[in-house]
């Protein structure tokens, strides 16, 4: 069916940058809105960024700012850039997405990528 893949993750110190990709494949039709979520331990997983297909974006408070969400939808992949990392942004980022399907349009689904680990060292 469909499959959302992360990559990018990763360890890097406090201050650093990583630049997360979450990429779409399977029987689409279109897909509308991406959101990048993230889970740190013993804590609930919380919005980070999200972007609609017509590349608005929203952004939880304390990423605006160090955070940019953007998507390439020829290549249906949602990027996530992280700069002036801090340790409390160590976590597993998720990214999830609205996709049609081609098999039936008048409906979509939301689906989920595994995960990728971002460790931020102080």
């Amino acid at each position: 069916q469909v499959q959302l893949v992360e990559s990018g993750g990763g360890l890097v110190q406090a201050g650093g940058s990583l630049r997360l990709s979450c990429a779409a494949s399977g029987s689409i039709a279109s897909i509308d809105t991406m959101t990048w979520y993230r889970q740190a331990q013993g804590k609930q997983r919380e919005l980070v960024a999200a972007i609609t297909s017509g590349g608005s974006t929203n952004y939880a408070d304390s990423m605006k700012g160090r955070f940019t969400i953007s998507r390439d939808n020829a290549k249906n992949t949602v990027y996530l850039q992280m700069d002036s990392l801090k340790p409390e942004d160590t976590a597993v980022y998720y990214c999830a997405a609205r996709i049609v399907l081609r098999s039936n349009i008048f409906k979509a689904y939301d689906y989920w990528g595994q995960g990728t680990q971002v460790t931020v060292s102080s």
